[in-house]
């Protein structure tokens, strides 16, 4: 189910502005809505799934206008959970009861979706004394049961312990595509984005700043803000600001050449690793089996591929 923000503009108090000309974000993928604290992400959502209305322009769902078609086809977990009292079973009937979905096909849709976030044996717990992590598994699995044809998640891992994180990140992705056709997630955390999404919009200051293809948007970042968000290191070169990725860097020569400031080598047993900082930047890169361990205040030159180049 397609999605477009078209001309939206949405003022906020303190001075938060968000402004969209245009964001077409197709049917059948995961996109990930990126970007510090304040940025517009949530507010973006909740326009999307019809909680907001825009000063001006329009988000359109499907062909319709979203406040039309978020209450029959959109299913949105909230970064916050809110229960009703009663069972979690009974919030999740009470969900489904909502959208129709009633009897023998409400306790299937309630029994599948448990399963596959882990919350069976939560069932008959009291919804309202469930723990943070307890709560958002109960909240995703509500949301999956609804089997919406656009599912928006604000911030779905983050109160989450880490192994239960580790393991809904893994699942997720295989869970999205078994109860919903799109989907649109809001985060803070680039790795979980790279993980859940194929799609990466990032937004600064309430302004559409990238927008694409996970593997594109990552490589070739579109300014220096963007770049760093998205991890880069920035360098200056005779060409301009030169952007590159620490995860590229291997010690040794290659097209890009950039000098690193040792601070101390790690031996992690299996390998060992040079930490050091290029320019204001902390940066670890795997020494190379037999490689002289370099001192302490040292330089040594680091290499990758390719980088991003701004004028």
């Amino acid at each position: 189910m397609d999605v477009l923000v078209d001309a939206v503009d949405l003022a906020r108090e303190r001075g938060f502005r968000l402004r969209i000309p245009r964001l077409g974000i197709p049917g059948g993928r995961v996109t990930a809505l990126f970007g510090p604290n304040g940025a517009g992400k949530t507010t973006l959502l909740r326009l999307v799934g019809g909680l907001e209305t825009p000063s001006a322009g329009r988000v359109v769902i499907g062909g319709r206008d979203a406040g039309e078609t978020a209450r029959r086809r959109v299913g949105y977990a909230f970064q916050e959970a809110v229960f009703f009292s009663g069972s979690v079973r009974r919030n999740l009937e009470l969900a489904l009861d909502l959208r129709g979905v009633r009897g023998r096909d409400a306790e299937a849709r309630i029994e599948e979706a448990a399963d596959a976030t882990g919350t069976t044996a939560l069932l008959d717990a009291d919804a309202r004394r469930l723990s943070g992590g307890e709560g958002q598994r109960v909240n995703l699995a509500r949301t999956l049961a609804l089997r919406a044809p656009l599912t928006l998640l604000d911030e779905p891992l983050a109160q989450l312990d880490g192994a239960t994180r580790l393991r809904l990140l893994d699942d997720l992705p295989d869970l999205l595509g078994r109860f919903t056709e799109t989907t649109i997630l809001v985060t803070h955390d680039l790795a979980e984005a790279s993980r859940l999404a194929d799609r990466l919009v990032v937004l600064v200051a309430g302004q559409v700043r990238a927008d694409g293809g996970m593997a594109e948007v990552l490589r070739r970042p579109p300014d220096p803000e963007v770049a760093e968000l998205l991890g880069h290191i920035l360098v200056a070169s005779p060409a301009g600001t030169m952007a590159v990725h620490p995860k590229r860097l291997r010690v040794g020569d290659g097209p890009v050449r950039v000098d690193l400031t040792v601070r101390r080598v790690l031996d992690l047993g299996h390998e060992r690793e040079v930490v050091g900082s290029i320019g204001d930047a902390r940066v670890t890169v795997a020494l190379p089996g037999g490689y002289p361990e370099p001192a302490p205040g040292t330089t040594l030159t680091v290499a990758a591929d390719e980088a991003v180049t701004f004028a």
